[in-house]
């Protein structure tokens, strides 16, 4: 599915598919999408919003998802393969440094950007995410949602992908249409048979981070659902108690994903982060 504002970067490892909005002088802020997930499953009205700020919002669809290719054949990876992608990136976009935000998995990436490469990093925010994926693991069920194998037919799969989304979203803010219509967009954009069990692999043999978090110092900013029933918010109380000086927002009625009615407010917490002074060591 063509879109102008889709952009590629010849990586290490990959063929790197990117959107970069806003304003070139602005200060950069780095979206990082979760597992089997997109950068289309970054609200427009989040990126929006920070680029009406004066920031200039990168996201990109990292290895195994989106329009992202391989070079080679595609082999078991660690996230830090993920976390080093981004740095690539940042690197052909000639960007020292990035205020970072990532959501699930994204921001095991993100925590683990501000830990390998603290002096890329002005600022971060970790969303419905977690030091280890032991801290808030999912129930078995959702976990066996979440490995099913999508239907071959187009219609059975959007069907599945809208019913995951239900069950791991906020139940507050239940909007099917909406749900449907973003299953259908990613469908149809790209698909990665093989890529989500990558990416759970990579992010169950990570190690806990939550030592090496204890020891940053910088704005960070930790948001997550007390709805959220793939990463319980345990994860994210965890996250918040590892960083010092770190904002935590929690919010009831968001699941494991951005209902449209909370939207605003996490764009505008993320800009508030960002806009933080630096801690002082």
């Amino acid at each position: 599915m063509f879109d102008e504002r889709d952009q590629f970067a010849e990586l290490s490892d990959v063929r790197l598919c990117y959107r970069d909005e806003g304003d070139r002088d602005g200060q950069p802020l780095l979206l990082i999408m979760g597992l089997s997930s997109q950068l289309i499953h970054w609200p427009q009205e989040i990126v929006d919003d920070l680029v009406a700020r004066g920031y200039r919002v990168i996201r990109p669809d990292n290895r195994d998802s989106g329009l992202t290719e391989w070079k080679a054949t595609p082999s078991q990876y660690y996230l830090r393969a993920i976390a080093r992608d981004t740095v690539e990136l940042l690197d052909h976009l000639d960007i020292e440094a990035a205020h970072v935000v990532g959501a699930s998995m994204g921001g095991m990436v993100a925590q683990l950007l501000a830990i390998e490469y603290p002096q890329r990093v002005l600022s971060l925010c970790s969303i419905m995410s977690t030091p280890h994926i032991s801290i808030g693991m999912a129930d078995g069920d959702v976990l066996e949602e979440l490995m099913k194998k999508l239907p071959a037919d187009r219609e059975a799969a959007i069907e599945q992908i809208t019913d995951l989304y239900a069950l791991i979203g906020s139940k507050t803010y239940a909007d099917r249409e909406a749900r449907r219509a973003l299953a259908t967009q990613a469908y149809d954009r790209a698909q990665h048979p093989e890529g989500g069990q990558r990416q759970v692999t990579a992010a169950l043999i990570a190690p806990d981070r939550t030592a090496k978090l204890r020891q940053l110092r910088l704005p960070a900013l930790v948001i997550h659902g007390g709805e959220d029933s793939l990463i319980k918010i345990a994860g994210g109380e965890a996250t918040h108690r590892a960083i010092a000086d770190s904002i935590y927002l929690p919010l009831d009625e968001m699941g494991h994903d951005f209902p449209a009615p909370l939207i605003e407010q996490i764009g505008v917490a993320i800009a508030q982060n960002a806009a933080r002074r630096p801690v002082r060591v």
